[in-house]
């Protein structure tokens, strides 16, 4: 059974099976917040102090830390982590194994490959007196390609793609494509400069 009672849903919400909604509640962490026409399936936990947008869909097994804010029309594809502390747009598409740390921030219409991997902590355990987490910044449009590394504190700039299997140690500038490791910025093709849009979805006039 999906325990619902720790969560405020919208109208239509679909709750599969053994998800968790409001793990953490407290004085300081209100109840998380599932917009309408919500899909959470099977094995999904939802940390208290989470807000969701309209037209959310989880895959399975996914889990979402607390004070984590989600836009509307959201995919987060199965076996995804968001650790919490995480701001993420609208229309944006997360796929599988993707894992996501806590400072992050998406911006809208961006998609993350599967098994993409960021990153907030650039000495491990090492300097823990100044150590201050910085998540990656996906500007508005960002693609990240499948099994890419983003390091921490680096910024994607709008409409920048990042290739597969990529490691990001610097910011990709706007409308560039980063391939190899360490990652290279080059001038983004002619074809593919255009923003990301969904299946379907009209695009928008320039």
């Amino acid at each position: 059974m999906a325990d619902v009672k720790r969560a405020v849903l919208g109208e239509d919400c679909i709750v599969q099976e053994n998800v968790l909604l409001g793990v953490g509640a407290s004085e300081d962490l209100s109840p998380p917040i599932i917009g309408d026409r919500g899909v959470v399936r099977s094995g999904t936990v939802i940390y208290a102090g989470v807000v969701i947008g309209s037209r959310f869909q989880s895959g399975h097994s996914v889990l979402i830390r607390e004070r984590t804010r989600i836009g509307d029309r959201v995919v987060i594809g199965t076996h995804s982590v968001i650790d919490g502390n995480v701001e993420i747009g609208n229309d944006v598409k997360i796929q599988t194994n993707v894992y996501i740390p806590t400072h992050t921030v998406i911006g809208d219409d961006v998609f993350i490959g599967p098994c993409a991997v960021l990153s907030n902590d650039k000495y491990p355990l090492r300097q823990r007196d100044s150590y201050e987490p910085r998540g990656p910044i996906l500007e508005d449009g960002a693609s990240i390609g499948a099994n890419a590394t983003l390091l921490p504190g680096v910024r994607i700039g709008e409409g920048a793609m990042v290739g597969a299997g990529a490691v990001v140690t610097r910011d990709v500038p706007p409308w560039s494509l980063a391939v190899g490791v360490p990652a290279r910025a080059v001038p983004l093709p002619d074809r593919l400069h255009e923003r990301n849009r969904a299946k379907g979805r009209r695009k928008e006039p320039e």
